[in-house]
């Protein structure tokens, strides 16, 4: 126990410091590859110590602002396991702006439909003449929405939705998409999805969204290709790895 009680006091003293790097990861890193996260993670580390802002010195965000319970949910929908892809799961949930990944390979889509297939889900592009509608419902009953697949520009009816401007009416949380005034669900969830490689998307758009890089990178592709060896030749070390961090959980 006196060893647990030194292990906490540390971590509560570095806390001021991680939770402002973490939050600056959230806030600017997202559209990031992952060796320009680390660098900039590391002058970020650096100027808290030259300010006597005390952080932990091998930053992880996983470490400051993952749950392992979620994380292993999210790997089981189709998140991959890397560092960089578990990071952006967090960025996608813990960023007050609805996410916009950047996914050529189709790994967030997988994610994201794996995920949120129980909730509902409504899966829309902008080229469907009835989007507006299916997103009018979605809204009203709390249902989980993905827009795959956009290009480089957005339709116009949509930055309501992306600057969450609702208002009261009546008594009733609204938004209002085009002509229609919607009653606004806080259980509503937005996601968007691109499959262009390299998309270079206009101030006016990247300040309403949270851009997030979901491109496999060669070190993120050797850390998924091990977990899968690993996970099939060693099943009984998954398993383990499972308990592990379920029991982990549930001593907190």
């Amino acid at each position: 126990w006196s060893e647990t009680a030194k292990i906490l006091g540390a971590l509560y003293y570095k806390l001021t410091g991680d939770i402002l790097i973490g939050s600056g990861v959230v806030a600017y890193l997202g559209p990031f590859t992952m060796q320009y996260r680390s660098v900039q993670i590391e002058n970020w580390v650096r100027l808290c110590t030259q300010l006597n802002v005390y952080c932990t010195k091998d930053f992880l965000l996983t470490n400051v602002l993952g749950d392992p319970v979620l994380i292993r949910s999210w790997n089981i929908f189709g998140l991959p396991s890397d560092l960089f892809s578990v990071d952006n799961g967090i960025i996608v949930f813990k960023s007050r702006r609805w996410p916009l990944m950047i996914d050529p390979q189709g790994q967030a889509n997988k994610w994201v439909k794996n995920m949120e297939k129980e909730a509902g889900l409504h899966v829309i592009r902008l080229n469907q003449s009835d989007y507006t509608r299916i997103l009018e419902n979605a809204i009203q009953f709390g249902q989980p929405v993905l827009l795959e697949n956009v290009g480089e520009e957005l339709d116009a009816v949509l930055e309501p939705l992306l600057l969450k401007q609702t208002f009261k009416s009546a008594g009733t949380l609204c938004i209002k998409l085009g002509d229609s005034v919607v009653e606004w669900s806080d259980k509503f969830r937005f996601y968007i999805t691109t499959k262009l490689r390299n998309p270079h998307y206009l101030p006016e758009i990247a300040v309403k969204v949270t851009l997030l890089n979901f491109m496999i990178t060669p070190v993120g592709l050797e850390d998924q290709i091990l977990g899968i060896v690993v996970a099939k030749e060693r099943p009984d070390l998954e398993t383990e790895k499972n308990q592990l961090i379920v029991q982990g959980a549930a001593n907190k």
